[in-house]
């Protein structure tokens, strides 16, 4: 959270960062800081005081968000990777073809998408008949531990989740595939001295956290599917720290190895100072 407003306070002040990448590491950081102020408070209430109970509104508005933002965040990625893309692949049109207006675009269209396709889930949820218990096996109020506590079947709930889920995730991680690709085959054929190891050091650390944050979350969905064979405590501690580690390695990754957005951090700490 610290580091994720640090880079969004020092963006926002900062004129010489007002460009459309640095909006685009707003818009992720933003992200991330709405994810883990929906998951985490509750996560440590049951872990420090022992709060374990959720009102239901709570629960269905946490899932919403759980299932919105995810795409949203590998969708940010794909708009990042196309961004990097251009600015390496075609330098001389970058600045016509990444603006401020591009950025706005993209972003409404990150926000809608996301935010239509996949709120269905929660309300397929949510229109369940519950009868039984009334105590789910996880911290989080993921879909498919909700629904399992119905006395209905949810088979609809579930093949909606997982094919517009995976649609969603799987074409941002194809195109994310596709720009790097693209972008590895130009750089090769870059002739100026450091341009590869320059080229690679940038785009190969944001390549390494996409990667990551699609493996962890494989091995969620992995580990839900194969309840019964392997103990609980092992999918519920990934599903906790899927909502902490790429919030906490995307500021650092993404934004204070860039030389910039360091350099407009230093001239803010000196304006304190």
């Amino acid at each position: 959270m610290g580091a994720n407003a640090i880079l969004l306070i020092t963006i926002w002040l900062e004129e010489s960062l007002h460009e459309p990448m640095y909006y685009l590491l707003s818009l992720l950081s933003l992200l991330d800081m709405v994810l883990c102020l929906t998951v985490i408070p509750k996560v440590l209430a049951i872990f420090w005081f022992d709060i374990r109970s959720i009102s239901f509104s709570a629960c269905f508005f946490q899932m919403f968000i759980m299932n919105s933002f995810l795409p949203m965040e590998s969708c940010t990625f794909m708009v990042m990777a196309y961004d990097r893309y251009v600015a390496i692949c075609h330098p001389l049109r970058y600045p016509s073809i990444i603006t401020g207006q591009f950025v706005a675009k993209a972003s409404a269209f990150i926000i809608a998408r996301n935010s239509l396709l996949l709120s269905p889930v929660p309300i397929l949820s949510a229109q369940l008949r519950y009868c039984g218990k009334n105590v789910i096996e996880n911290c989080i109020c993921a879909n498919l531990s909700v629904s399992r506590l119905s006395c209905d079947n949810f088979s609809l709930n579930r093949i909606y989740q997982f094919v517009a889920g995976w649609t969603l995730l799987g074409s941002d991680f194809l195109l994310i595939f596709l720009s790097y690709i693209f972008i590895l085959r130009a750089v090769l054929r870059f002739k100026a001295e450091g341009a590869l190891v320059k080229a690679l050091s940038t785009c190969g650390s944001h390549f390494i956290l996409i990667l990551f944050f699609s493996t962890i979350l494989l091995v969620v969905v992995l580990t839900n599917v194969a309840r019964g064979r392997i103990p609980m405590d092992i999918p519920i501690l990934l599903n906790v720290l899927h909502h902490l580690i790429p919030p906490a390695l995307n500021p650092i990754v993404y934004g204070f190895r860039t030389k910039e957005l360091k350099q407009g951090f230093q001239k803010l700490l000196q304006r304190g100072l």
